[in-house]
């Protein structure tokens, strides 16, 4: 029997969508699963406000009546007035090894995007910026980071069997923190220079809540500091607001270093978090009834730490302000008695960021690819 694929239209089907990952990697220490609330409410229409811009689509292939195959399309109408293209996107990409299922995924949204006039497909990628994005490429014995994607070594391999040539790579870094090395020493001195000749300051607060003034403020910074990366489209005040509802009452304040200017306007932050890696995996995908406690136990005294987001007011880059983030994330790593950084995906031409890595004992442990096609 040869491969059917389904375009999902049910609650039901877009159920199974999310959790067809959940049998491929049931049994690979490596990959963390997503939050399954969180990732329903991600493609349902009426949940994300992305829909506003964006169209999707999201199909299920099945073999011998089981579901062996899964892929979204996607086309972000103001990336391509942006970026002026004529592109969809594919995202929540998974399938069994087997060529055949892959190319009958491909083909939906080769199809769909052919129907709607478009030129070109690339991906993985979300939404937006803030879902997950790039394949990985390498580092498939390496642990994954919450937020984003794992797969399989055989994923690659399919996509350039199919014509897919690389569009953009993201790279990531192991780094092992030693709060006794030479370098953040001289980073501290840069710092205080740096505070002292722009009027900066750090933000210091002891609860979550207390940032919440500044939340808005933050993601305006990302849309100011990001807005000629690869890919990226600003954020809308509705997305704005569904971050900050969605992820600030996560935070730990200690972990997430804001930097004021005079009228105590962010011009910079860093967003860390205690890795949740190994806590998602034991909740299995689920809050509740237990999940939630495995992640609470992870925001303490863990010795591992993501890195998210880090910005700098364009004005202000090539300053030194970026020491005085790296300073401040020294000293709570110093005190929290951290080990072990993960610094999730860089463009990897982006050798600004890259640099503040010199500083420790680093390897770049994982490579993520965004491929694309022309139709």
């Amino acid at each position: 029997m040869g491969v059917f694929v389904k375009e999902v239209i049910t609650e039901s089907d877009l159920k199974k969508f999310v959790k067809f990952p959940f049998s491929i990697y049931k049994n690979n220490d490596c990959w963390v699963p997503p939050l399954i609330f969180d990732e329903l409410n991600t493609l349902r229409k009426a949940k994300n406000p992305a829909f506003e811009f964006c169209e999707a689509k999201y199909w299920l292939a099945y073999k011998d009546d089981k579901i062996v195959g899964r892929i979204a399309g996607i086309i972000n109408n103001r990336y391509n007035q942006k970026w002026n293209q004529r592109s969809a996107r594919f995202g929540w990409i998974d399938f069994i090894d087997d060529v055949e299922v892959s190319a009958a995924l491909i083909n939906a949204v080769k199809e769909w995007a052919l129907k709607k006039g478009l030129s070109k497909m690339h991906g993985p990628l979300g939404f937006t910026d803030f879902d997950g994005e790039g394949m990985l490429v390498e580092g498939f014995n390496e642990l994954s980071t919450f937020g984003s994607i794992y797969n399989h070594a055989y994923y690659p391999l399919h996509m350039e069997n199919m014509g897919f040539e690389k569009e953009a790579d993201w790279i990531e870094f192991s780094v092992d923190f030693d709060p006794n090395v030479a370098g953040p020493e001289k980073v501290s001195r840069i710092a205080e220079a740096v505070a002292q000749r722009n009027n900066l300051h750090l933000l210091k607060v002891k609860r979550a809540k207390e940032m919440l003034p500044y939340a808005r403020e933050i993601f305006y910074l990302i849309n100011e500091a990001y807005k000629d990366l690869f890919g990226f489209v600003e954020l809308t005040d509705r997305q704005i607001d569904m971050y900050v509802k969605s992820y600030f009452g996560f935070i730990k304040p200690d972990y997430v270093p804001i930097i004021l200017d005079q009228n105590n306007k962010v011009v910079a932050f860093g967003i860390t978090m205690p890795s949740l890696s190994r806590a998602i995996q034991k909740a299995k995908g689920k809050l509740f009834p237990f999940g939630f406690l495995n992640i609470f136990a992870a925001m303490k005294n863990n010795p591992d730490v993501d890195l998210y987001l880090t910005a700098v007011k364009p004005e202000l880059q090539n300053k030194g302000v970026n020491a005085m983030l790296i300073n401040e994330v020294h000293n709570v790593f110093a005190r929290n008695k951290i080990k072990k950084v993960e610094t999730n995906r860089e463009l990897e031409e982006n050798s600004k960021i890259q640099a503040q890595w010199k500083f420790f004992k680093n390897r770049q442990h994982k490579r993520r690819r965004c491929f694309k096609i022309s139709l």
